[in-house]
């Protein structure tokens, strides 16, 4: 255990921890005394002021025992040697010295507080029964041990409590970099949907604005009537697939999301931009149903090429394919001819590009384990595919 692994200590810690080890001192300095006085000798002039100073020395030593654990555990025992009250303060330091766990220099410390201890028995000479020499060693040995035993145990406390919280704080950042990247997913799911939704219906209503006012004079009132009808829906339903996408932000998470597009609303998508000005041809050659996600994704692909084409090709033809088979994938092509020239070169503002509509659908391509391409068609016009996988019947089932 290193020294910067231990707690430091405050000033009410050090003052019990050195009040015990006089508790213990004290006793043995006591009965030393009442030993030499019964003998007859009495206690000298070292014994009753030698001795204490040297035990306030070493108890003062044993501030600096963190910083220097060896050299001060083996200062205080070898003054213990010649100062009884300062036993206590040495089973403090060799305790204090056992924390690191290091057997070494417990064993050299311990053996050096057994060999003092029997100095003292030649400082202060008390009588005592014959052959009881392994009394002398055995408790200076007991003692040492016990010292030693228990340092071990708070050293072993204090390296698995310092483990647990070391795991605990690098829980507490892998769970916060868990929740940031939780929270960067959904936003990233946010911005997609919002655009998927949104940019699609703005794009026609800005197309239909910009007909209305760079034709205006030329229409006649029943097809100012349709470009003005459509602008109002166009709004009307992009509020309202707005206030969808909020609903589900603010609602209860228990609460189910409302149903999403498939492959089934298509046609419908095709026919909303036709009404809106565009001129889109639908081919479709794909019998049955593919999965949710599968169809989502085939819807929003559609729903971004109509979106890019209104965009940048307005009046140019707008053709949609989609080709595919369970067990041989589905295929989505939506490609646009060059601008019209009336529409292009028209001085009306045409609605500002995000940017993020090819890059989200992507992502949304890529997670439902597609291929996505999109480029310019040798006629200047622009071609936008992705290749969808539609497992068969039977992998389904074996799945």
């Amino acid at each position: 255990m290193n020294i910067d692994d231990a707690p430091r200590l405050g000033w009410w810690q050090q003052t019990w921890r050195l009040a015990a080890a006089a508790a213990v001192g004290g006793p043995a300095w006591l009965s030393t005394g009442v030993l030499l006085h019964r003998q007859g000798d009495g206690p000298g002039p070292w014994f009753l002021t030698g001795d204490p100073l040297v035990a306030l020395g070493c108890s003062t030593l044993l501030l600096w025992r963190r910083r220097f654990p060896l050299a001060v555990a083996l200062a205080v025992t070898l003054a213990s040697s010649v100062s009884v009250l300062s036993t206590g303060v040495a089973l403090l330091a060799l305790c204090s010295l056992a924390t690191r766990r290091r057997p070494v220099e417990i064993g050299i410390v311990g053996l050096a507080y057994v060999v003092a201890s029997q100095f003292s028995v030649l400082l202060y000479p008390v009588e005592s029964p014959p052959g009881s020499w392994w009394a002398l060693l055995g408790l200076p040995a007991l003692t040492a041990g016990i010292a030693a035993a228990a340092g071990i145990a708070v050293g072993a406390r204090r390296v698995e409590v310092r483990s647990l919280r070391e795991r605990a704080e690098s829980a507490e950042r892998e769970q916060t970099a868990r929740a940031a990247q939780a929270r960067a997913r959904e936003r990233n799911r946010i911005a997609r949907e919002m655009h998927d939704v949104l940019a699609h219906r703005i794009s026609l209503v800005a197309m239909q604005a910009g007909v209305l006012d760079h034709r205006g004079d030329g229409l006649t009132a029943e097809e100012n009537r349709v470009l003005v009808r459509g602008i109002a829906d166009g709004s009307q339903h992009a509020l309202e697939e707005l206030r969808d996408v909020l609903g589900v932000l603010r609602a209860d998470p228990d609460r189910p999301e409302p149903p999403q597009p498939s492959l089934d609303r298509i046609p419908e998508l095709a026919a909303e931009a036709r009404a809106s000005g565009l001129d889109v041809t639908l081919t479709t050659a794909v019998p049955g149903e593919p999965s949710d996600v599968v169809g989502r994704t085939c819807y929003r692909i559609v729903q971004e090429g109509l979106t890019n084409a209104a965009k940048h090709a307005p009046g140019a033809p707008v053709h949609i394919t989609l080709e595919g088979t369970a067990g041989g994938g589905l295929e989505v092509r939506v490609r646009n001819s060059p601008a019209a020239t009336a529409a292009a070169g028209a001085g009306h503002a045409r609605p500002p590009a995000s940017g993020f509509g090819l890059l989200g659908l992507a992502e949304r391509v890529g997670l439902a384990g597609g291929l996505l391409a999109h480029h310019p068609t040798s006629d200047n016009g622009y071609l936008l595919s992705a290749e969808l996988p539609w497992p068969g019947p039977t992998h389904e089932r074996g799945a």
